[in-house]
Formats: C-alpha cells, sequence, structure tokens
C-alpha cells in the first residue's frame, strides 16, 4: 500500500462519523495538520492523493478550499464505510471532490467556450467529471489544503514565494506530481498564482514535456472579473487548445 501519508491519517479518519455533518471544528484540528508556517496551517485531505497517470488533461489549483476538503472527506467516509479498497476511497473522493461547489459551474463554463468538448470528441465538458472521467486529473500546486487563520487560502498574504512550506509543495513535489502524467497532457493552470508557478519551473526546465495552456482566469467566485478576463483570452484559449489535440499522435478519447 503506496499511500503512506494516507495511513498515517486513516486511524483519525475512522473516528468521523458518516452521519455527522462534518465541520471545521472536525477537520481543522491537531489530528489532520499536516504542517504550519507561521499562521499557515496544512490538513491533509484525501483526494489529492489519487493520481491519474493517464489523464489526458490536468486542471491546477492552488490549493483544495474548505468545500473541496469537507466533500473529500464525506466520500471517503462514505466508500470506506462500505467496504471499498482503499484506492477506489481515494479515487471516489477526488472525484467528488475536484473542484466542487459552485467554482466547478464556472469552470465548466469557461471549459465549454474553450473548445475542450469539440477537442475531446465528448458533448460537454461536464463529461470529464463524469463519464469521461479517465481523461481527467485535477490536482493543485499545493496538494493539501492551506488555510489562514482558518480561512482558505487565496495565493496571496503571504505569497508562495515568502513560504518555505508552500515553496516546497509548488516547487518540490507539484512538478513530480506532473511527472507521473504520460505526456503530452493538456495542463490548465488556473489564474495567475499558479501561472506564476508553471511559467517559473517551465523556466527552470523542471516541467515534464506536456502542453501549457496559459491564460486561464481562476473560476473561483471571488475573481470578480473572471469572466472579463475569459472573453479577453477566450480567442487564444481556443487556438491553443485546437493546437494541442492537432499535435496529438494518438485518439483523444
Amino acid at each position: 500500500m503506496p499511500y503512506t501519508t494516507l495511513q498515517k491519517f486513516l486511524p483519525a479518519i475512522q473516528t468521523l462519523s458518516i452521519d455527522s455533518s462534518l465541520t471545521k471544528k472536525d477537520l481543522l484540528t491537531k489530528s489532520f495538520l499536516m504542517a504550519r508556517d507561521g499562521d499557515i496551517k496544512m490538513y491533509y485531505a484525501p483526494h489529492n492523493e489519487y493520481i491519474n497517470k493517464k489523464a489526458q488533461i490536468v486542471i491546477v489549483g492552488i490549493t483544495p478550499g474548505w468545500t473541496q476538503m469537507k466533500v473529500a472527506y464525506h466520500q471517503f467516509i462514505k466508500s470506506f464505510t462500505s467496504g471499498d479498497h482503499l484506492v477506489t476511497c481515494l479515487f471516489k473522493a477526488k472525484v467528488a471532490a475536484g473542484f466542487a461547489g459552485s467554482m466547478r459551474t464556472n469552470l465548466l463554463y469557461m471549459l465549454d467556450h474553450s473548445g475542450i468538448p469539440k477537442s475531446f470528441d465528448i458533448s460537454h465538458s461536464s463529461d470529464l467529471f463524469e463519464k469521461n472521467r479517465h481523461l481527467l486529473h485535477t490536482t493543485a500546486i499545493i496538494k493539501y489544503p492551506v488555510f489562514l487563520n482558518e480561512k482558505n487560502y487565496t495565493g496571496y498574504r503571504p505569497s508562495t514565494e515568502h513560504s518555505s512550506l508552500l515553496r516546497h509543495y509548488a516547487y518540490s513535489i507539484f512538478p513530480y506530481e506532473l511527472s507521473q502524467i504520460t505526456p503530452p497532457a493538456l495542463i490548465i493552470p488556473l489564474g495567475k498564482t499558479v501561472e506564476k508557478v508553471v511559467f517559473k519551473l517551465l523556466k527552470e526546465k523542471k516541467l515534464p514535456n506536456h502542453h501549457y495552456l496559459t491564460g486561464f482566469p481562476h473560476p473561483s467566485g471571488a475573481n470578480g472579473h473572471r469572466i472579463k478576463q475569459f472573453q479577453h483570452q477566450k480567442r487564444q484559449l481556443r487556438e491553443n487548445v485546437y493546437k494541442w489535440s492537432r499535435k496529438l499522435k494518438k485518439p483523444l478519447s
């Protein structure tokens, strides 16, 4: 069983009840605390343990937020209680939690209008999260949930560059994760914070030979400029998605 981090936190997970509504008092505790750097705290969540090494599209956020963390735990406990194998538990948690909530709705709109369905020969981008889930991998430059005073870390104050903990995950753990995925996948960094990390890693030649789609706005509802940003970038995004799909030597689905 290679999931050593899960094994460390599994006894604490087993104390959680499937019948209760999980709150921050249940999950943002010492039992699930992985590391801290000043006011920054990183907690364990099970969904980003699973890596789809055969994915053809990888969507990269900053870090899982509270909504994703809660959904991941709820699904993992449900699967574990029903007797699923641990790998299956992790996969189902990944499927349920990846950009869960209103963020996924915003994300799907932009994926649809960037030409993703046509390139993958699917009806809608939502298929990537459902019947065509084998094509998709979701992750983050900081793969575990990070909170600042119990609020979602947004990539600012402090920046990723100014925290040794966050730098380690963004510039060591994240590129290693991408190296496990067979190229050439289409990598979509969400927002300027993620894009900045990707640009630096590319400059330092620390990323595998995937196709990196830059200029994609972060789909969070907190990004009030996302629609305007997307309209400005839409043509370029569509052209780059098409360019990537033309370069593929194997079928897209």
